[in-house]
């Protein structure tokens, strides 16, 4: 879906769904840490909508998410 960089790499950004992108949030061109300091408010990327909704199914919920990572 695209990709981030840092000032140490270039990384690309997979969709975990398919669809097509509906709106992009402009405001990270001017502000790139809203991606860090507010993820699920201000920092969004972008906004999907969704070909098949089953695809939802595999994802995890933040509080498995950060469980896995607790466990790497």
């Amino acid at each position: 879906m695209g990709e981030i960089e840092s000032v140490k790499a270039v990384s690309d950004l997979f969709s975990p769904v398919s669809g097509d992108v509906m709106e992009v949030n402009a405001r990270l061109a001017r502000e790139p840490e809203l991606v860090n300091n507010d993820p699920f408010g201000d920092g969004w990327m972008l906004r999907v909508k969704i070909s098949d909704a089953s695809e939802l199914d595999t994802l995890l919920n933040a509080a498995a998410y950060e469980e896995y990572i607790g466990q790497l």
